[in-house]
């Protein structure tokens, strides 16, 4: 009983030292955004995304996690009547696993939750009703060079819709809308 007493003690004593050990970044995130609304309502339109992050990493396990306030233009093209962007603030939180091959490269894939709130009322006028929060998720891989740079794409899914849009005129018949993106992006870590 002993035995088994002092190695529980001695796990939970080594598992609570690991985040003593934890790497913690902080950086400036930007990059390029390409989105498409969903039910083919409009074309691909780009824009761009920009914030600081922060990137906690325990360095046994390579798990972490990355979080960023982003500032971030989305095109917005619905049934081509105007190319209008989305500005809004999203807060994606991403679970990081990193395989690294020493100080100088790693590769990472990336996934969790991102918080929308738009800042702008200009594309309301291509929806019928409109949100101002929504909420999407991350999926994504990349590289770590030279430890503090980080170079990563990423595909973002709509998880709630943005607003609804008149499909039929002569119907009446809405459609939920959702942006899914493409994302390009490149971080230097201080």
């Amino acid at each position: 009983m002993r035995k088994l007493f002092s190695t529980i003690v001695v796990m939970a004593c080594l598992l609570l030292a690991v985040p003593a050990q934890a790497q913690v970044k902080f950086g400036l995130k930007g990059g390029l955004d390409i989105s498409k609304l969903d039910n083919n309502v409009g074309d691909n339109t780009t824009g761009f995304f920009v914030g600081p992050m922060l990137d906690v990493t325990l360095p046994i396990v390579g798990l972490g996690i990355d979080v960023a306030a982003l500032y971030s233009q989305s095109g917005m093209d619905v049934n081509n009547k105007s190319s209008e962007k989305l500005k809004s603030i999203e807060i994606p939180v991403n679970l990081k696993w990193t395989l690294g091959l020493g100080s100088t490269f790693g590769v990472f894939i990336a996934a969790g939750p991102q918080f929308g709130f738009s800042l702008n009322d200009g594309w309301k006028e291509l929806m019928e009703e409109t949100n101002k929060n929504f909420v999407s998720v991350n999926v994504g891989a990349g590289l770590k060079l030279l430890q503090h740079l980080q170079v990563g794409v990423n595909y973002n899914i709509g998880a709630s819709k943005l607003g609804d849009i008149i499909v039929d005129q002569s119907k009446n018949l809405r459609s939920a809308v959702r942006k899914n993106s493409w994302q390009v992006s490149l971080a230097y870590m201080f």
